[in-house]
């Protein structure tokens, strides 16, 4: 049997900006290529609906309840097709980012280390900063949500353009 073609499969990912104040919630992971940074989320399981998947997903990387945020919004989408080194083909990958603010009260609460089960079993520890979303654009943020989410004016600033350009091998490098 043949593999797949890359980017024959489709993956959904939800994520979420969580804003405290001008402070956003990111995930930094340390590798020996660099650091990058990701807001918290994942894939979405088959059948799962999408607002269960953020809500499980901002549970499990933060330890955040939902219901102690501000209702998530949809603020953008980034459509991945990007080449990865594995033996598998890389999927294509939509990204749904959703916005939801928190009190400084709650965010003291939530964790400060999440852990990326890696597929033999062992945990890929990753830290969670809080970074002034002004200063995303200078980060190696991925999806490629940093020039749009520092270019808001304001945390709740309305969003122009919830389609982002699409992430490919032209326009990001796998590492």
């Amino acid at each position: 049997m043949s593999q797949p073609e890359p980017f024959s499969r489709i993956k959904i990912r939800v994520g979420a900006v969580v804003f405290c104040g001008d402070d956003v919630a990111l995930i930094r992971r340390d590798r020996p290529t660099g650091s990058h940074y990701t807001p918290p989320g994942g894939n979405v399981r088959a059948g799962e609906p999408l607002p269960d998947a953020l809500a499980r997903e901002m549970s499990e990387e933060l330890h955040l309840d939902l219901a102690e945020a501000s209702a998530p919004e949809l603020a953008w989408i980034c459509d991945q097709m990007v080449s990865r080194p594995g033996p598998t083909p890389p999927p294509r990958k939509i990204h749904m980012i959703f916005r939801c603010h928190i009190t400084p009260q709650v965010r003291q609460g939530l964790a400060t280390v999440e852990y990326d089960a890696q597929p033999d079993g062992s945990a890929e520890p990753g830290v969670i900063e809080w970074v002034d979303y002004r200063k995303a654009d200078r980060l190696p943020l991925f999806p490629l949500v940093g020039q749009a989410l520092a270019a808001l004016a304001h945390p709740r600033a309305p969003i122009d353009a919830v389609l982002l350009p699409a992430a490919t091998d032209a326009t990001y490098t796998w590492r």
